[in-house]
């Protein structure tokens, strides 16, 4: 058994590659040397700015010697077959065996592989993974054909045991490996030669450099947190740029500065992003103000000046970046005062949002008049969720959003409170792009709430209204994450809403849009074939109010608009060449596209899919928070005893009834007589079966789905009893009709519940 250590050594690898790298550079290794035959017992790989290492434990010496069997053409064959099996083999005819098979004597070549040193191997397996490693993107230099993502200088690759080092015979495009590396670029420059891992590693550390990444981050995060500290100050947590800060520096020096007064006034967001975009510096915030007032910086080395210099210039660039970020904000603020927020939106009717969905004015447009629509639904006043919604998107339109994208949205809620805008239309600017992932919070505020599923709704329903859906792993438009957020959004708050109504809203809003600006179109627009059912003028239609609408339909008799129209054109009203139905049936495509995403959120949560599918097969299934109320209490019955046993009793009275209906080409669903009952056993289920009856329809109604269940539970034990006492197929053909009756009655009561039929076992 020996040690393999290997380094890559070359010129300065991008820190957002290191951690690939690593993991790139372990497994095509350790795979290679695997199928090569040799076994080890354990790998790690590290990376620096410099360079990428692997230290392989416990690797075998040699791969082992093997012996293969390989079958050849029967005795007597054409001698071509023969000649051919021979070259495939590299054997001469006298070497060949003669072996009965089934359908005679074969020929049979016994084959054996010599077992290979593992220096061989290895030099064999890294020349290949070094000349095809998956870098994202790789350079050639010089006069080369290799490619790497920065100039590579040296191949250190050494086997090492007990007797000592070998270093592993391998050369690359010129580059001959060695056992010698190097240290700091600038504090150790000195090449110098190693024994082993632990040589290896101890020596680059004595030369400046710290080969473990997790090391170097623990180093710089601890050194801040305590210079933090004795300045009274706390340290922003940033995982992500800790990590990257750590692929930057190979010996990390903290440093600590102070942001100037001059500054001090912007919001701590904009200096946070700003200092971390540019320069790569973590932020302090006084614990008292919440004002971000100083940073951290980390240098690459150690100097005379204990860094004074380093800090100085970093000091120098810093105030030049916050200059351009006080500039945009005051820019943006005079903006505000001068025409407001929604006077700063204005511009976003030159902004594209898709060449078939309009700009993003349109958009903001058709999410105003939705979030007016969803507002009673969650609970805000509806005028000040149109509010919210007419300036959400304003501050895409700022200079501080142009130079930072990722503040906005939490731009807008600064500008709208310096615009003199309520607190809830300030909140709602930024959290109405939550949830943005399954780990982020969901907005409880109610008028944020119904912008941000205004804007979710309205993403949604527009791909879908140009069929820009997501086909299999591809989802440019992020709309899978788009119905997440719906979800999260109705569940985390409890929101009881009709969403088929809200989509179909939605959907005829688009619609109604996309055909007056002409982007699409029909032989007959939507608008004209409403204009007609509402019985008034076309270019009157769209200046309507929604109460009017909605008293004349609920004056027809109709809860739904579709139903309603629907009903208008069945009439004979004018035809909209079947734009109604279109939208019908793309609203049905995207609840269902819910119910897909749903789901998988479900059975995250230990739901089962057939206790969701039975849920889905009622009625209400677009009521998402009824929707999970129902199956949560139904997957928590079915986990008892008594709901196991009670769904066997189900399938089996569905199975006997739906194979006596088929047989006799009739429908078992009338009433069944207790008087008609024989025995102890059928009387009791008839009384159980009606005081489940009088239980579960009224539990129903009030959505107590846990009421219900209970109530199912009571029949466990009386249809057990009948089944055991009780023939149904019997030969007196009146009892019979009755029992099949009986049975009707028993699949009807459980499925109000939830459709049992799909349930498995």
């Amino acid at each position: 058994m020996a040690d393999l250590l290997i380094e890559l050594f070359s010129e300065e690898i991008p820190a957002r590659m290191q951690a690939g790298a690593c993991e790139a550079l372990k497994k095509r290794m350790t795979d290679g040397l695997v199928e090569a035959g040799l076994t080890y017992a354990s790998a790690q790989a590290f990376a620096t700015p410099r360079r990428l290492a692997l230290a392989v434990e416990a690797l075998s010496d040699h791969s082992p010697t093997t012996r293969e069997e390989r079958r050849g053409p029967k005795l007597g064959a054409p001698e071509k077959a023969v000649e051919g099996f021979l070259r495939s083999t590299g054997l001469a005819l006298e070497d060949l065996e003669v072996r009965d098979d089934k359908k005679g004597q074969v020929y049979m070549a016994v084959l054996t592989h010599a077992g290979r040193p593992a220096a061989d191997i290895v030099a064999e397996v890294l020349e290949d993974v070094i000349r095809h490693f998956p870098w994202p993107k790789s350079m050639r230099w010089g006069a080369g054909s290799l490619r790497w993502v920065r100039p590579l200088h040296s191949i250190l690759c050494i086997l090492s045991d007990e007797s000592g080092a070998q270093v592993v015979p391998l050369e690359v495009d010129g580059i001959v490996s060695g056992d010698v590396t190097r240290g700091h670029r600038f504090m150790a420059p000195e090449p110098f030669s190693v024994a082993n891992y632990e040589d290896y590693a101890a020596k680059l550390k004595r030369a400046h450099v710290i080969l473990d990444p997790e090391e170097r981050a623990q180093h710089i995060w601890n050194d801040a947190r305590q210079m933090a500290f004795a300045q009274g100050l706390d340290l922003v947590e940033d995982k992500g740029l800790l990590a990257e800060v750590a692929g930057l520096v190979e010996w990390p020096v903290v440093l600590l500065g102070r942001i100037d007064d001059a500054f001090l006034g912007l919001p701590p967001e904009v200096l946070q992003t700003s200092m971390k975009e540019h320069q790569k510096f973590f932020s302090l915030r006084d614990p008292e103000s919440g004002q971000i007032t100083g940073f951290v910086t980390v240098a690459n080395r150690e100097t005379r000046d204990n860094g004074a210099t380093i800090l100085a210039g970093n000091q120098k660039v810093l105030a030049a970046r916050l200059s351009d970020a006080k500039f945009f904000w005051d820019n943006d603020l005079r903006v505000v005062s001068h025409v407001g927020l929604e006077g700063m939106g204005a511009g976003l009717a030159d902004v594209t949002f898709h060449n078939k969905l309009g700009s993003q004015a349109d958009r903001v447009e058709r999410i105003a008049a939705l979030a007016r629509e969803i507002a009673p639904l969650v609970g805000a006043e509806p005028a000040l969720a149109e509010q919210a919604a007419r300036v959400v998107k304003a501050d895409l339109r700022s200079e501080m959003v142009g130079e930072f994208p990722e503040l906005q949205g939490l731009m807008g809620s600064y500008y709208a409170r310096a615009a003199g805008l309520p607190d809830d239309v300030a909140r709602a600017c930024v959290e109405h792009y939550q949830p943005l992932g399954p780990s982020d919070a969901v907005p409880s505020a109610p008028v944020s709430v119904a912008v941000a599923l205004a804007d979710k709704i309205d993403t949604l329903t527009g791909f879908w209204a140009i069929d820009e859906k997501p086909t299999g792993s591809k989802d440019p438009f992020a709309l899978r994450r788009a119905a997440l957020g719906v979800i999260r959004l109705v569940l985390g708050n409890g929101e009881s809403i009709k969403l088929e109504d809200v989509l179909f809203s939605s959907d005829n809003t688009i619609t109604l849009q996309l055909e007056e600006n002409a982007t699409i179109g029909s032989p007959v627009s939507l608008r004209k074939a409403y204009a007609s059912a509402f019985g008034i003028p076309d270019h009157e239609l769209r200046s309507i109010e929604n109460e009017q609408v909605t008293k004349r339909m609920h004056a027809a008799g109709f809860s739904r608009v579709q139903d309603w129209l629907l009903s208008l054109i069945q009439e004979g009203l004018e035809n909209p060449d079947n734009e109604v139905r279109r939208s019908l049936r793309r609203v049905a495509d995207l609840l269902a596209f819910f119910h897909d995403r749903l789901k998988v959120h479900l059975r995250d949560q230990g739901i089962r899919h057939d206790v969701i599918d039975a849920c889905l097969a009622m009625p209400g299934n677009d009521d998402l928070t009824l929707l999970v109320k129902r199956a949560e209490a139904l997957s928590t019955f079915l986990k008892t005893e008594d709901g196991e046993n009670l769904l066997q009793g189900f399938k089996r009275a569905n199975n006997i009834l739906t194979q006596a209906e088929a047989k006799d080409g009739v429908e078992y669903s009338f009433g069944p007589d207790p008087k008609l009952a024989e025995t102890p056993e059928e009387t009791a289920l008839f009384t159980a079966l009606d005081a489940a009856e009088a239980t579960i329809a009224p539990a129903m109604a009030k959505e107590d789905f846990a009421q219900a269940m209970a109530a199912m539970a009571a029949l466990r034990a009386p249809i057990d009893a009948f089944f055991d006492a009780v023939q149904i197929n019997t030969d007196n053909q009146i009892l019979r009709r009755n029992r099949l009756n009986l049975l009707h009655r028993i699949r009807a009561t459980c499925l109000q519940v939830a459709d049992l039929t799909r349930v498995e076992g």
